[in-house]
């Protein structure tokens, strides 16, 4: 059964479901460097739905959001330990960007990870795509650390966190 969060004019954004993993994996391929396995995703759908999120314009998928919850130190609280959500992949086709796709995915799987009760949200985004970074402050997350050499490419990436109020 689909779930619809919202619609933006032409642009459904809704929870992912089985059949949408081989669409979002063509997504991924098409538009990131860094790829999962078929279970993987499988894994991360079956984890948390709430917060695996796909964009659809007439029944065409044009992006994604993947997210999975640990357990781990703050990024806040010195010494906390509490349950986080992490984004592990978001896309949108190039062609599709610029049009809020991108912040609707991200809006609605923090929705997702709060469902989930998560202290607090985390991903790493390449240095050099400002566009995200900027996207990500205006919601939010604010920059924690650099990290060095973290992709595959030797690109560094940073880590930006949100905390939920209790």
């Amino acid at each position: 059964m689909q779930v619809i969060l919202r619609q933006i004019n032409d642009v459904i954004i809704r929870r992912a479901e089985p059949s949408d993993l081989i669409p979002v994996m063509e997504i991924n391929l098409k538009t990131l460097p860094e790829h999962y396995s078929d279970y993987f995703y499988e894994s991360l759908l079956a984890e948390i739905p709430e917060a695996f999120i796909v964009a659809e314009v007439n029944g065409k998928h044009v992006g994604y959001v993947m997210c999975k919850t640990e357990y781990g130190f703050s990024n806040f609280k010195r010494l906390g330990f509490v349950k986080k959500g992490h984004v592990v992949s978001i896309a949108v086709l190039e062609e599709f960007r610029k049009k809020g796709i991108g912040k609707a995915l991200v809006e609605e799987s923090i929705n997702g990870v709060k469902l989930k009760k998560c202290d607090e949200f985390y991903l790493e985004v390449r240095c050099s795509n400002t566009e995200a970074v900027r996207l990500y402050e205006k919601l939010g997350f604010v920059i924690k650390q650099q990290l060095n050499a973290y992709y595959r490419d030797g690109e560094d990436a940073y880590l930006m966190a949100i905390e939920f109020e209790k």
